[in-house]
């Protein structure tokens, strides 16, 4: 018989032991959608957690849950780049003169001043008798009547004087294209017809718009502008690189 007894209270106290590693304490577990939650964080005002009872330790179902329950910082807002949209450049508006161009000057009847003469980067230009006239900003119609203004004043009685614009200044382009530099301006040039001249874009070219930097009475103002747009005469056109 006590060889019998032995066994059985071995299985007894196994038993026992066994019912005693499987007390349960309570774990949290997370909802189907924890993926979710911790990935974005949890929705504002969603329930918490279900907390349940299961068999084994809870400390990863515990951390689990301190996570996703745990608020995330808004992401900062990125800035996006505006791109001003340039001033329409009207062709058949007043041409103001500058630096650069060329101007066929005829007083009639005096052909000791009719003659072509250059802006300066002073922005004027200097005749005979009556010495420098500011050209720069000045209509080609506003300049011949400051020369016949000149004139009028103890040299001729009634001058007639015409101005036109001989050659225009030159623009300028950079960048990815095959020959950048300075360029003389052709009327009603646009961006497409400015990369042609310099010999077309570059393998490494953007293609889809340009930085255009023009000045005028109003100041110097840069534009990212698409390929149609137009040029004036002493513009700068930049053609950059593109990235990929």
């Amino acid at each position: 018989m006590r060889a019998f007894r032995i066994p059985i209270t071995a299985i007894i106290t196994a038993l026992a032991l066994s019912g005693c590693m499987r007390t349960t304490g309570p774990v949290a577990l997370a909802p189907q959608d924890d993926l979710d939650s911790l990935a974005y964080g949890q929705p504002t005002g969603a329930p918490p957690p279900a907390v349940a009872t299961s068999s084994g330790s809870g400390a990863v179902g515990a951390v689990r849950a301190a996570f996703a329950a745990a608020p995330r910082a808004a992401a900062a807002p990125v800035a996006v780049p505006a791109y001003a949209e340039p001033v329409a450049v009207r062709h058949d508006t007043p041409y103001h003169l500058d630096a650069g161009d060329k101007l066929r000057v005829v007083v009639y009847g005096q052909e000791g001043l009719t003659n072509t003469y250059a802006v300066s980067a002073g922005g004027s230009i200097t005749m005979p008798l009556i010495g420098s006239v500011a050209a720069r900003g000045r209509t080609t119609a506003g300049l011949a009547g400051e020369i016949a203004a000149k004139l009028r004043a103890g040299f001729i009685r009634e001058p007639s004087v015409a101005v036109e614009v001989e050659a225009y200044r030159p623009f300028f382009i950079l960048g990815e294209v095959a020959a950048p530099g300075q360029y003389p301006y052709v009327p009603n040039m646009t961006v497409e017809s400015a990369v042609a001249i310099a010999g077309g874009f570059s393998p490494r070219a953007r293609r889809d718009r340009v930085t255009v930097t023009h000045t005028d009475a109003s100041g110097t103002a840069r534009y990212v502008v698409p390929p149609g747009s137009a040029v004036s005469p002493g513009d700068t056109v930049l053609v950059g690189e593109r990235w990929f």
